[in-house]
């Protein structure tokens, strides 16, 4: 008789990986840590090499696959993902500007400053540069989508729609034996990195009202969208969260909205979005839209001006959310990428003199944020597939309704 191999599930191997992350980090030697911080960082290299090619397999099959109104899908995408941002970081800022003036000190952004420029490096790392950057990968995606979705089978053969399928079916394998199945070292190697830095307690010990505060503005977040998407779909909102668990938890220990693509897929699939519209909108909305990552980062910011006594007002932080919102685009993929991307930008809010990005403050808003930075994420990506339930239902609903009406 055959014995049942138990099988583990990708939440219980992630929650392991943090915790054996958070274990290592607190009570392991240096040379331990740095073995696991090596092997977490040649992962990441790979990592950052696979993502691009990854968003241009996906996003290009997604698109080229959408025979009808592929181009109104782009549009609706990228309207629902830029909408979400601005929303999520006004709110943001409107919430945090009333919140925390009752908890914040001078002492506590001084004691996080400590540990702002400390992290612990592995003992060699291998620079596997991509063959394009995401923002060039979204681009072309977009063109050879698009320009396959429109040509195809009029003006132009089948040969190179044929070509991105089979490179889209090696992406699926490669993320299906190799991305997959090392997350968890991935995960296991952040959190040990922090940890031994003092990341991670410093700042949970010191700005916990802040954090929690954070934290619950991005779950209010992921349950108005998914009772939005809810009410568009007809789909009860609930269940719709119950499906993304495995992506908001992958997310959490990633950091990367890039990096849980394969598993908010899975998410998608159980959520009823048809084939062609979740291998679309995941991969695009995975480095467009970034409403966890701009509540984050607008309440960092607003929290060290608050600190600082330095002038703060929607005057200022308006204009800062509608460029972030756009500057995001190229940051998914690897940790704390959004508020590297945030860095130029942080004199709109800061002013110039206390915006350096070379300063003490910009050096606190990183600590800030790199530690927030894992439930932001998860945000992030939770909110990718409440927009793919939208755009999956006006497909249906209505643009493939109306060009079968244009062609009778």
């Amino acid at each position: 008789m055959e014995k049942r191999r138990l099988k583990v599930g990708l939440i219980p191997k992630l929650i392991v990986a943090i915790v054996l992350g958070i274990l290592f980090g607190a009570f392991m030697p240096e040379w331990f840590n740095k073995i696991v911080v090596t092997c977490s960082s040649l992962f990441s290299s790979f990592l950052s090499f696979i993502i691009p090619l990854m968003i241009l397999a996906y996003v290009t099959m997604g698109i080229a696959d959408l025979r009808m109104g592929a181009g109104k899908l782009l549009v609706i995408t990228l309207a629902l993902s830029y909408l979400s941002t601005l929303v999520a970081g006004s709110a943001s800022y409107l919430i945090s500007s009333t919140l925390f003036p009752s908890f914040m000190s001078q002492g506590a952004l001084e004691r996080i400053a400590e540990t702002a420029d400390v992290s612990l490096a592995g003992y060699f790392s291998i620079s596997i540069p991509p063959l394009l950057d995401t923002l060039s990968a979204v681009v072309l995606a977009f063109v050879l989508g698009l320009c396959l979705s429109g040509m195809r089978g009029r003006t132009i053969s089948d040969t190179l729609y044929m070509a991105v399928k089979d490179f889209s079916s090696i992406i699926d394998k490669v993320l299906q034996t190799a991305i997959i199945p090392l997350l968890p070292l991935y995960i296991c190697g952040t959190f040990t990195n922090m940890t031994y830095s003092g990341k991670t307690f410093a700042i949970l010990s010191i700005l916990w009202k802040v954090f929690l505060v954070v934290i619950v503005m991005h779950l209010v977040y992921i349950l108005i969208q998914f009772l939005v998407a809810g009410a568009v779909s007809g789909k009860n909102p609930f269940i719709l969260i119950r499906n993304q668990l495995p992506g908001y938890a992958t997310a959490i220990g990633t950091q990367s909205s890039a990096a849980t693509i394969p598993v908010n897929l899975k998410c998608a699939e159980k959520d009823g979005i048809s084939e062609e519209i979740r291998n679309f909108v995941v991969p695009l909305c995975a480095n467009i839209h970034m409403a966890g990552s701009m509540i984050t980062i607008t309440s960092c910011a607003t929290a060290v001006c608050l600190m600082y006594q330095l002038p703060i007002s929607p005057a200022t932080v308006v204009p800062f959310i509608m460029t972030l919102g756009i500057a995001m685009v190229a940051s998914p993929g690897a940790p704390g990428g959004s508020i590297m991307t945030a860095l130029p930008f942080l004199y709109m809010i800061f002013g110039v003199e206390a915006g350096d990005v070379n300063g003490p403050i910009c050096a606190i808003m990183v600590a800030l944020y790199i530690t927030q930075d894992s439930f932001g994420t998860a945000c992030n990506v939770s909110g990718d597939n409440a927009i793919g339930v939208i755009v999956d239902t006006v497909y249906r609903k209505f643009i493939i309704k109306e060009l079968s009406e244009v062609k009778e």
